[in-house]
């Protein structure tokens, strides 16, 4: 969906006289700009109204915008998981299903003691030394 966003005036401590009525472009607007995070003052900015009236008269779209676009990004991980993509199933399992990547390093040696480092000399026969 593409929008043509404008900034369409500067409401710093003016008074409006004029009662705003949201209109589906507007709705539209408010929607698309709350999913992708844009503070509320802002979106007051472009759709050209106080972020009083906006809260006031979009507090739908700012409340729902976010999730809606999070789970529309997350039918999408999810279709592409199904479909075979194999870091797209990864990501899914590590996220929902609780799956980890682990990486165990011991530190101790036999029974949870301390690390043998000993070296062992053997002196062969022929009077030349070898390690094991």
């Amino acid at each position: 969906m593409n929008i043509q966003l404008e900034i369409v005036g500067f409401f710093y401590g003016a008074i409006m006289t004029k009662k705003h009525e949201p209109t589906s472009e507007t709705r539209t607007k408010a929607n698309v700009l709350a999913s992708v995070g844009t503070p509320q003052d802002q979106i007051a900015l472009v759709i050209g109204i106080s972020k009083n009236t906006l809260i006031k008269h979009y507090r739908k779209e700012l409340d729902t915008a976010m999730t809606m676009a999070n789970a529309q990004v997350a039918q999408s991980l999810y279709q592409q998981a199904k479909n075979g993509n194999t870091a797209a199933a990864i990501f899914w399992l590590k996220c929902r299903a609780g799956w980890v990547d682990k990486q165990s390093i011991e530190h101790t040696g036999k029974d949870g003691g301390p690390i043998d480092l000993s070296l062992k000399v053997v002196f062969e026969d022929d009077g030349e030394a070898s390690t094991e």
